[in-house]
């Protein structure tokens, strides 16, 4: 209620009460009466003054109250904003994730469609080579003949078909340098190791020629000089070893020891890894990896097996799952020789005789620029891929391509370059695996 309406009712309150006092008294009572109604509308006046400031203080709390009501509204509104944008940036990012993972499904998926098609391709290239080897190895038409008038165009086809084959050839030798290169790294390795192990005898043996004592270095040195010298020191573990043979310098072997003694192994072939299409200076000091395929070595056989008489033991597997063993007297001459290989046929080592046969005069070493063959009109080793022994290109060849897939073999020159042997009976098996191990022929029960 307003401040003037309260002053009205209490001055009409006022004067009813007035009017109900008598008339005898109003004179004299009339200066009390009046200083009463001043005092009650003093009072009163003070009372509404009051009220007032307490209305106004309330109407400031409650615009106060009103603008932080809106300041929360808004704060809200802008939170439930900022979360609707959160939402939707969520899902904004589920959906990129989602074709992120459609469009990496979609590219493994062409990956693995252009591995198949690249495989296709190589099974297709590798059956062309095939057909062409074949056609390559038929009679071919006497170029002197005029009456063929197809010849040049037969021979031009001939040519584009080798050009392709020699670069297909050139990537594959590339691949095969590059895993080459990986296992001579690991045969440094090991040699290094091995050099380390003799370092201290050769610097012994060193001072002991100083001292006028050389005639004694052989017999101080600790390293045995083959395998079966191993054995009979009592090692009876086969593996990889450090031997010294006579008049000769340390180098690592593969040693197979058995209950009988201990056989150096000179080759080794199980899985094709290692290319055996070497020339001469490769066979002459080794290559690969004595933990997988190696050749020892054509100087390193020849220091072993002329410390007194050896016996060859030739194992082999053949691609029907056959095994086959053979066991020669052996004998290998110097480089001078060109490290011509004498055999003598053990009559217990079984029917297996031409696996690896020699004349008198023994068969010289022979690689693609070595030809020292028998044959006069052709390079053994060229036609064949490899250095073996060879006579007349046709016995053996364990030094041949190994059959890296089924499909190579079909081929007449793929069947051809492949290692091979001949039997008693004059049939030719390829070989999946082969093993030349030498011992001394004392060893025999």
């Amino acid at each position: 209620m307003k401040t003037p309406q309260l002053l009205i009712l209490l001055l009409t309150i006022l004067l009813h009460a007035a009017t109900g006092f008598p008339t005898d008294r109003r004179g004299r009572d009339k200066q009390a009466s009046w200083d009463d109604v001043n005092v009650v509308a003093h009072g009163l006046l003070q009372l509404g003054q009051g009220l007032k400031e307490h209305v106004d203080k309330t109407k400031a709390q409650m615009r106060d109250v009103s603008a932080k009501l809106k300041e929360f509204n808004s704060t809200v509104a802008e939170l439930e904003r900022r979360q609707q944008e959160q939402d939707e940036g969520l899902r904004a990012r589920t959906k990129q994730v989602e074709e992120r993972e459609k469009l990496a499904g979609e590219l493994a998926q062409e990956v693995k469609v252009k591995v198949e098609e690249v495989k296709k391709e190589t099974e297709d290239i590798h059956s062309r080579m095939d057909r062409l080897e074949e056609v390559l190895s038929e009679p071919t038409l006497d170029s002197n003949n005029s009456d063929h008038a197809g010849v040049p165009f037969i021979q031009r086809l001939v040519a584009a078909q080798n050009r392709r084959i020699d670069q297909l050839v050139e990537k594959i030798q590339q691949q095969q340098d590059k895993l080459e290169k990986q296992s001579l790294h690991l045969q440094a390795l090991q040699s290094k190791v091995a050099h380390k192990r003799v370092k201290s005898h050769r610097r012994r043996d060193e001072e002991t020629a100083l001292r006028g004592e050389a005639d004694h270095i052989s017999t101080q040195s600790d390293l045995a000089t083959d395998c079966h010298d191993l054995f009979v020191r009592g090692q009876r573990a086969s593996g990889v070893y450090t031997i010294q043979p006579e008049n000769s310098q340390p180098f690592n072997v593969l040693c197979e020891m058995t209950s009988d003694g201990g056989w150096t192994v000179i080759q080794k072939r199980q899985d094709g890894f290692q290319s055996f299409n070497q020339l001469w200076e490769s066979y002459k000091k080794g290559f690969g990896s004595l933990n997988d395929e190696f050749w020892l070595g054509l100087e390193n056989i020849r220091s072993v097996s002329k410390q007194g008489q050896y016996m060859l033991q030739v194992e082999l597997s053949d691609e029907a799952g056959q095994q086959h063993e053979a066991r020669f007297l052996f004998h290998l001459d110097g480089e001078e020789e060109k490290f011509a290989l004498h055999l003598e046929q053990e009559s217990s080592s079984g029917a297996q005789e031409k696996t690896m046969s020699t004349g008198a005069s023994g068969l010289p070493f022979s690689t693609a620029d070595s030809d020292n063959d028998l044959a006069a009109d052709v390079n053994c080793a060229k036609l064949l891929s490899g250095g073996w022994w060879f006579s007349s290109c046709g016995e053996s060849n364990l030094n041949g391509k190994y059959p890296r897939r089924p499909s190579q073999l079909r081929g007449h020159k793929s069947r051809r370059q492949a290692m091979f042997w001949t039997n008693a009976e004059g049939r030719r098996s390829s070989l999946t695996s082969t093993l030349l191990k030498i011992a001394p022929a004392s060893m025999k029960q």
